[in-house]
């Protein structure tokens, strides 16, 4: 890999991360219009830049994740349920995703799955845009989330182990489908995506963690890193504008349109599902 190669895939992870439009899938379609083959370390590689993206958004919501370590401690009783209700949000990706990571990385990890993903995605946020989703849409806050509906998000956010779904769509709709009220549905998974995200970050750096050093030099490595957080850092600020005025609906049309045309280039030959 390249020094600017890293840099690339790095502004990927970090745009991409938190929006409801794949970071998985777009770092697929990014790694094979570069030439870059899909490899253990170049599908690892692209996990663990994560935790650029994961150090954007504990650097907004620091004082949100301040009161839920306050709470751990018993300093703090809205901290502690929040924690706990990011948990049980986490557990079902957690379960399954052990399950079925290597049947997953055999038979998903190609264009024409992720593109279909897009696509079904994209469906998906133009219908929940004319209701739920709608700015200004009323509903339930963070303090009001249950355990029972913690649990609902969190089996919802299974749905993203198809890669090219998006992690933040499926938990976004878990919550909205649910009445959560927009701001707060992005908050709780911006914070479930923090414990999801490092866990699987941490779970490829340890199983692949050998293959990674061998393909790649620190240098890639901490450019990788880097200019995830910084990406991230302007991406999720704007998303949180964008979504309190317009909604989703652009990220549907922005799916299908790039569903579309990964299909055509991957029937014309120009680029490679695998």
């Amino acid at each position: 890999m390249e020094w600017w190669q890293a840099i690339v895939l790095g502004v990927v992870e970090g745009v991409t991360e938190f929006l409801p439009v794949s970071s998985t899938g777009h770092l697929l379609l990014t790694q094979r219009l570069l030439g870059m083959p899909a490899t253990e370390a170049s599908n690892a590689y692209a996990v663990c830049i994560q935790i650029g993206a994961i150090a954007a958004v504990i650097a907004i919501y620091r004082a949100r994740i301040a009161a839920m370590v306050r709470g751990v401690f018993g300093r703090d009783p809205d901290g502690r349920r929040l924690a706990v209700h990011v948990i049980l949000g986490f557990l079902p990706a957690a379960v399954l995703g052990k399950l079925l990571n290597n049947p997953i990385e055999r038979v998903l990890f190609g264009l024409w799955p992720v593109a279909l993903a897009w696509l079904v995605g994209g469906v998906a946020i133009l219908a929940l845009a004319r209701g739920r989703a709608a700015p200004g849409a009323k509903g339930f806050g963070l303090n009001d989330l249950t355990p029972q509906r913690a649990l609902v998000i969190g089996l919802a956010q299974c749905a993203a182990l198809w890669p090219g779904t998006s992690r933040s769509l499926a938990t976004l709709v878990g919550a909205l489908l649910l009445g959560m009220e927009m701001t707060a549905a992005v908050e709780f998974s911006f914070l479930l995506g923090l414990v999801t995200l490092s866990a699987a970050a941490g779970y490829k750096g340890l199983k692949s963690g050998a293959a990674i050093r061998a393909a790649y030099g620190p240098t890639e490595l901490a450019l990788g890193f880097a200019m995830a957080a910084a990406s991230a850092l302007v991406a999720v600020r704007w998303m949180l504008g964008w979504l309190q005025r317009k909604g989703l609906a652009v990220f549907g049309w922005y799916r299908i349109a790039l569903a579309l045309t990964v299909a055509a280039l991957l029937a014309a030959g120009v680029v490679r599902a695998v």
